[in-house]
């Protein structure tokens, strides 16, 4: 009699998501986690305030400001601040970077308030705009402690390779962390490479004008990108061969070989990459705690900064000005170059007159 022998094909069907992230995201399920993007974007706007409130411009300008419809919150000249935001003293006074005040005064501290200011409106709106539609992309996809982690680190790092070409001038760099999104993003290669080329390149030019810290957002954009290859590494599983039948057809010896795989995958490029992104902190520390600075160095290292135009200047030389106070007015001329103007005012502060002595040489 003829046997009729039935034939049972047992195939090992992938997982749904064959990818083994190094931390579990639920971001990509939860399209509501992004609190830490949201987070940080109110700050930023409750900073650029505070700020404006205590620059004043209707009063500690005397009325010298642009849009004074607005009152209190009027902007600085265009001249004196091309951003549409504060003076160079309340920058200062706000936690603004400077070489003087980091170094000699041991300031500290403004390496982290230093990444929640921004120079003015443009700054402002550009930045986080650019934030957003990046930050939140990346929380969606990769949750939000990650992605906190990138952010705070970056902005850190960020400061402290800005620090290394700090001049006599405030500069703030709101522009560090999102460089460090930028970089996250690039690690991850994502195909919208025209849309991370267009904002890297808006806020990069910004940084041409005074204030915005160009170096903040390399040395952000540095740091996102080792720690995007750190943190956001997936790596690619293959699944078993479809003509394969189970454990005991596919071999127990390929079997554990492809879990070892799954575990192994991609570990020197983390390494590498955590390796060089701590290198960078440390040299960076070193480097600022011992107060040196690159531009002693280099010579075109400042033009990366801040270029100048006929509508501002980047000097960073610290200016001197003769004061003459006579009816109600204040005579400020400027004893580099003798240039000269009369302010129909005279109560004004110190830090005040230095910014319009800036202003006049």
């Amino acid at each position: 009699m003829a046997e009729s022998l039935e034939r049972i094909d047992v195939k090992l069907s992938p997982a749904p998501d064959a990818r083994m992230p190094l931390m579990k995201s639920k971001g990509g399920r939860r399209r509501g986690d992004t609190w830490v993007v949201s987070v940080f974007v109110i700050i930023q706007i409750g900073v650029f305030i505070a700020t404006m409130l205590v620059n004043d411009c209707w009063t500690n300008s005397h009325g010298d400001c642009l849009l004074q419809t607005l009152g209190r919150f009027s902007f600085q000249p265009l001249p004196e601040n091309p951003l549409l935001g504060p003076s160079q003293s309340k920058l200062d006074e706000m936690g603004a970077l400077r070489w003087i005040l980091l170094t000699e005064k041991h300031q500290t501290w403004r390496l982290f308030t230093f990444p929640f200011l921004h120079g003015g409106l443009f700054h402002l709106l550009l930045n986080l705009s650019s934030i957003v539609y990046v930050g939140v992309r990346l929380e969606r996809e990769f949750g939000p402690i990650r992605i906190g982690i990138i952010y705070a680190l970056s902005a850190f790092v960020g400061g402290l390779v800005a620090s290394l070409f700090l001049r006599n001038t405030p500069a703030v760099g709101a522009s560090g962390p999102l460089y460090g999104l930028l970089g996250t993003l690039l690690s991850e290669l994502i195909s919208a490479i025209a849309t991370l080329v267009f904002v890297f390149v808006c806020n990069f030019v910004l940084g041409f004008l005074p204030y915005v810290d160009n170096f903040a957002s390399i040395g952000g954009f540095i740091s996102g990108f080792l720690l995007g290859s750190v943190f956001l590494l997936s790596p690619q599983l293959q699944p078993v061969a479809p003509n394969k039948g189970g454990l005991v057809e596919y071999g127990v010896k390929s079997y554990i070989n492809l879990k070892l795989k799954k575990k192994l995958d991609r570990p020197v490029l983390r390494i590498v990459s955590l390796i060089l992104f701590g290198l960078l902190l440390a040299g960076c520390l070193v480097v600022v705690l011992h107060g040196i600075n690159i531009n002693s160095y280099c010579t075109w290292c400042p033009y990366v900064d801040c270029i100048p135009f006929t509508s501002w200047h980047c000097k960073d030389t610290e200016a001197s000005c003769e004061t003459m106070v006579s009816n109600a007015q204040l005579t400020m001329t400027c004893i580099g170059n003798g240039n000269f103007r009369v302010y129909p005012f005279t109560n004004i502060s110190r830090a005040r007159m230095n910014d319009l002595c800036n202003l006049i040489c």
